[in-house]
């Protein structure tokens, strides 16, 4: 609930500050998951296209869908596919805003996935990612006592996800340059889950939520803070 609502506010501020207010949008949310932000965003007045390759992301997407009112369940669209070949699925230039959030850490090259996606922005489009904070990854388990852990993650961008999976991790220096050299140059930056990182999962929402969002937002936009932070909400613009 916190990383989706972070990023929200995050995303809906870029967006802001790049299209008159009332516009309405072409966004592709490359690896949708559940549709959380997707859904959000054609609820908003967007055109929504979904690219998921999990065929119970998509069934639980779908469900959320039609559940919705008929102007937004038109104005969204699912399609099952690897974010990798946008290629195949969209012509250049089809989409104001590309969202690829949680994707890149099961991706092991994701230079041709970001080279796809800046392939597919409009001029002047935004590409959103959320990665896994490879400078910060010595956090989690120093914090939790796992002092071993620790030492093993300042040399790695390889760590063990929540759900067991041997993933990796990316560095704010190294996407800044990967963004610089496909023409969609970064922007922006944020840190998302700088204080929560280490709530377990399905942890119940305390009452103040309102306030520790504030605090997280806060951190996430302020260094050294963000630095540290679990997630980078990294932003470009393509030129």
């Amino acid at each position: 609930m916190v990383r989706q609502e972070l990023v929200a506010r995050q995303l809906d501020e870029q967006i802001a500050g790049r299209y008159p207010v009332g516009q309405r949008l072409r966004v592709l949310d490359v690896g949708m998951g559940q549709g959380t932000q997707a859904l959000r965003l054609a609820r908003l007045g967007h055109q929504v296209t979904g690219l998921e390759q999990d065929a119970t992301m998509i069934a639980t997407a779908r469900e959320a869908l039609s559940g919705e009112p008929e102007g937004i369940r038109e104005r969204m669209r699912i399609i099952e596919g690897d974010g990798r070949d946008t290629g195949v699925h969209f012509l250049p230039g089809s989409f104001d805003v590309v969202l690829c959030h949680g994707v890149l850490m099961y991706v092991e090259e994701p230079d041709p996935l970001l080279a796809g996606l800046a392939r597919v922005l409009a001029p002047g489009g935004l590409l959103s990612l959320l990665v896994r904070n490879a400078d910060a990854l010595a956090m989690r388990p120093g914090l939790s006592g796992d002092w071993a852990g620790t030492l093993a993650a300042f040399d790695t961008v390889a760590y063990r996800n929540r759900l067991g999976l041997g993933v990796r991790a990316d560095r704010r220096e190294t996407l800044t340059a990967t963004l610089a050299g496909i023409g969609a140059p970064l922007q922006a930056w944020y840190g998302v889950r700088v204080f929560t990182d280490t709530a377990a999962d399905g942890a119940e929402i305390p009452d103040d939520v309102e306030t520790l969002l504030a605090a997280e937002e806060r951190a996430g936009r302020t260094d050294p803070y963000r630095g540290v932070a679990a997630l980078l909400h990294l932003c470009g613009v393509r030129g």
